[in-house]
């Protein structure tokens, strides 16, 4: 496993990171909602990097892993920062920006606004706009009730012991960053791996993805028994074959 080294943000928080050096484009790896960079899509893709020569990145978002912050205080804008100092601070060269869940947001983010940096996106159930879309939109008056009153609801996780909280800053701070409604202008290649079993991210918010997109080279890949984490043996696979394609194409 690659040494954690900190890249110090204006405010003084420090974000941890991993980078290996290598060829370009590099592939920069950005994880999911409270997720951290020591995920099995992270290492899996590092280890595939290092045995092709290709420089890699991976980092934890403000209040996640390793990298300074309370999680209940961080916001789409802070982790979009967060992602744009790694890519420009740390990343050599253009990259695949390869996004999970949340990270699939951040990653378009990031790409919309540094083109030049990015050769393309990979996307693993990409979660745009999830906190209108998938969070605030399904929450019950009881739910929505609680948040605007307390601030913040706390839910149980599948993926943890402990409960996951949302505070209203992220649902409201959320509503700068959604992109799905007036479309996505981007004219790299983007590439959409969605498990059909997905209880997190439903197939059906892949597809208005894909349809977001204005680019032509913009693909979906739906997997019938496929579930959120997409991180089986053979899913591992698929997701490694899917960023190499767009490497090899440069």
């Amino acid at each position: 496993m690659s040494d954690i080294q900190y890249l110090t943000r204006p405010d003084g928080h420090r974000i941890a990171y991993c980078t290996t050096p290598g060829a370009t484009p590099g592939v920069l790896f950005c994880g999911g909602f409270k997720s951290d960079m020591t995920g099995t899509k992270a290492l899996a893709l590092e280890a595939a990097a290092k045995a092709r020569g290709t420089a890699f990145t991976r980092f934890d978002y403000f209040g996640h892993g390793q990298s300074d912050g309370a999680f209940i205080e961080g916001t789409i804008g802070r982790w979009k920062e967060d992602t744009l100092a790694v890519l420009e601070g740390v990343c050599q060269g253009p990259q695949i920006i390869v996004g999970s869940s949340m990270g699939g947001w951040l990653a378009t983010l990031a790409a919309l606004a540094r083109p030049e940096k990015t050769a393309g996106l990979v996307l693993i159930a990409p979660a745009l706009d999830f906190t209108e879309d998938l969070m605030w939109a399904q929450m019950t008056e009881e739910q929505r009730a609680v948040l605007l009153r307390d601030g913040v609801l706390r839910e149980p996780s599948e993926y943890s012991d402990q409960p996951y909280e949302y505070s209203l800053k992220l649902i409201t701070e959320g509503r700068e960053h959604c992109i799905l409604g007036p479309g996505i202008v981007f004219d790299r290649p983007v590439r959409i791996l969605q498990g059909m079993r997905d209880p997190d991210v439903p197939w059906q918010h892949a597809v208005k993805t894909v349809e977001a997109f204005r680019g032509d080279d913009t693909r979906l890949t739906l997997l019938r028994d496929g579930d959120h984490r997409l991180s089986r043996p053979q899913d591992i696979e698929l997701l490694i074959e899917t960023v190499w394609s767009l490497i090899g194409r440069k």
